[in-house]
This record gives structure tokens, sequence and C-alpha cells, in this order.
């Protein structure tokens, strides 16, 4: 403080520098945030990946093949449930699976779907593939499935398919 300066001028002169650093710190936040959420977003699974189908990917379907299904549910600690698909996929023919999609379908008493589900049982990034004649296990997580389900199994069938 100058002399015959009140405190409360020099108060009033560190007001704009206490605001400005509070500014910079809450701007650093924001964008540490931000760069966050966009790496991270971008490392997640590839939902909007669509894998091919066409006529040869339709053929080699049929060699791939689904055993020893089991399934669980689980609640966390919020009360979500989850209703988990596990078994063991087999590639029986000779092509390598680079990256595979499943359609999973719930059915109810009069077997009409009442879940369909689409996802990556091995992810086009990050999953290693299934070779010819191999066979792997596999989970598919399901965070509802309806009170209405006949409690049997669900059907899988592969839905996309990138081979090599």
């Amino acid at each position: 403080m100058e002399p015959g300066e009140s405190s409360y001028s020099a108060e009033r002169r560190r007001f704009p520098i206490a605001f400005l650093a509070g500014a910079i710190v809450m701007a650093l936040l924001f964008g540490g945030f931000y760069l966050l959420t966009r790496i991270l977003g971008s490392s997640g699974p590839a939902t909007a990946v669509k894998l091919p189908f066409g006529p040869a990917e339709q053929a080699y379907a049929e060699r791939i093949h689904f055993n020893d299904l089991h399934l669980s549910r689980s609640t966390n600690m919020i009360k979500q449930e989850f209703t988990y698909v596990n078994g063991t996929m087999s590639n029986d023919g000779d092509q390598t699976i680079r990256a595979m999609e499943v359609t999973v379908e719930f059915r109810d008493d009069l077997k009409q779907v009442i879940l369909r589900d689409s996802q990556f049982v091995i992810a086009p990034h990050g999953d290693p593939p299934l070779n010819a004649g191999l066979s792997r296990e596999f989970q598919l997580t399901l965070e509802h499935v309806p009170a209405e389900w006949n409690q049997e199994y669900p059907s899988l069938r592969v839905t996309g398919l990138l081979l090599h």
C-alpha cells in the first residue's frame, strides 16, 4: 500500500488480478476436461463402424459357431442390472476373422423379439484376430433385458465380418 492510499483502493487494485488468475485457472480446467473427453471418446468402442456383410461374409458366417452359452446377471451399487452372455466362438473356416459383430435377440413367451442388440465380439481395433480353426471365449454385456423375457437362451447371429 502506498502512502495516502486506503486499504479499500489497494484491495480494488488487487481484485482484477485475482479475477484474471481465477479465469485463467477455470479456462485451463475446462480446456483440460475438453481434451480429456475428446481423447477418451476417440479410443472408446467404435459403434459407428459398420462391418461388411455381403454374400462372401454371409457364406463364411455359416462356418462360425457359438457354443457353451451361459447367462448371468449382476446389479451394481446404483441398482443398474446387467445381463451377461458368455460362451465360446469357433472359427471353423479357412480364413482369419479380423473383426466380427453379432446380433443377440431375446424373446418373450410368444417368441416375439423383445430385445435386439448388436455388439462386437472381435472389435476392429484392439482385439486380436481369430485364426482359422481356433476358438475363443467371448462376453456380451446388456444393460437391461425386459421382464417379459422368456428366460431362454438368446439367439446369436453374425451380422458383420472383416476377413483376412
